[in-house]
């Protein structure tokens, strides 16, 4: 009951915040200057009416908002206004399993690297199996990934010529962007497990353990990785939002087809259906993740109170 109880909770938050970053990205997006039909060679004002009114921009931007909502509701995110015959629906559902697939390669990549190399910096600590995994996390953070993108494609494209340089159709053609995407959050939980099993290893109920003489492995992933792990999993919930939802620069940089490319080029062109309906997308998909994530910080710790939070 109580679980029910935080679920149900959460879930009208989530609401409550969908709902302001609808509100805030509407508005703001139309308190830009300009158009979405601004051109630099002027439209004759007569087709830029018949065109505001097809699109019901003539509207006051309160008639606007109130019929977005209506079409939120019903998951219709109108039509582009870039692309006559596409609709932002169309554009979520081409552009987005391109961006999951490349995102959840490049996520499961990085947890298969991160944990190890954390777990035996903090088993090795200060000697020299810590130095070289915290130097390789320092480049990582510290690299942008479009330098990494760029890195990648010459060395491994176009000098040695190992992969693709750009594009999508095959398993070869995300190794690069897989690898330029999970450079940085690879880092990052490397990091953070090394910190998180420093902290636990000096921990009280991990010195029992050993004085029971439970073997060294039992007590390294029963007790010390179960509870090491809350502080990664609060990281990794965003981050797998956003790279599932696609990176812009990555996209943009290797020319592949996913709702981030979409994104970039809706800004560019002032498309404001597709701005809205690719910023509510991923609102959605953040808001959902963190209440799976809260979920499971309760299977892994029962101490935390659901009631209280």
């Amino acid at each position: 009951m109580a679980m029910f109880r935080f679920v149900l909770n959460r879930f009208v938050s989530m609401l409550v915040a969908l709902w302001i970053i609808v509100t805030l990205t509407f508005f703001m997006m139309h308190a830009v200057p300009g158009g979405p039909f601004a051109r630099e060679k002027r439209i004759p004002e007569a087709i830029l009416k018949n065109i505001e009114a097809r699109y019901r921009l003539d509207q006051p931007l309160s008639v606007q908002y109130v019929e977005y909502l209506q079409r939120l509701i019903k998951w219709d995110l109108g039509p582009s206004f870039k692309w006559e015959s596409r609709t932002v629906n169309d554009i979520i559902s081409e552009g987005f399993p391109v961006s999951a697939t490349l995102g959840m390669v490049a996520i499961i990549g990085a947890i298969l690297l991160s944990f190890p190399a954390g777990v035996i910096s903090a088993l090795r600590q200060n000697r020299w199996q810590d130095n070289v995994a915290m130097s390789l996390s320092v480049i990582g953070i510290a690299v942008p990934s479009y330098v990494i993108s760029a890195l990648l494609m010459y060395v491994f494209a176009y000098k040695l010529a190992w992969f693709p340089a750009a594009l999508w159709g095959t398993p070869r053609h995300m190794i690069l962007p897989a690898i330029a995407l999970a450079a940085q959050p690879c880092a990052y939980m490397a990091r953070l497990v090394r910190s998180s099993m420093l902290d636990v290893l000096n921990q009280d109920f991990i010195r029992t353990a050993k004085a029971k003489g439970l073997p060294g492995y039992l007590v390294l992933y029963k007790h010390a990785m179960k509870n090491a792990l809350i502080p990664v999993i609060t990281y990794l919930g965003p981050q797998v939002a956003n790279v599932t939802t696609g990176s812009f620069v990555v996209e943009r940089i290797f020319a592949i087809p996913g709702i981030g490319r979409e994104y970039v080029y809706s800004i560019y062109n002032r498309d404001y259906t597709t701005i809205m309906g690719v910023t509510v997308f991923y609102a959605i998909l953040l808001l959902g993740i963190n209440l799976f994530i809260d979920v499971i910080y309760a299977l892994l710790d029962p101490r935390i109170q659901l009631e209280k939070r």
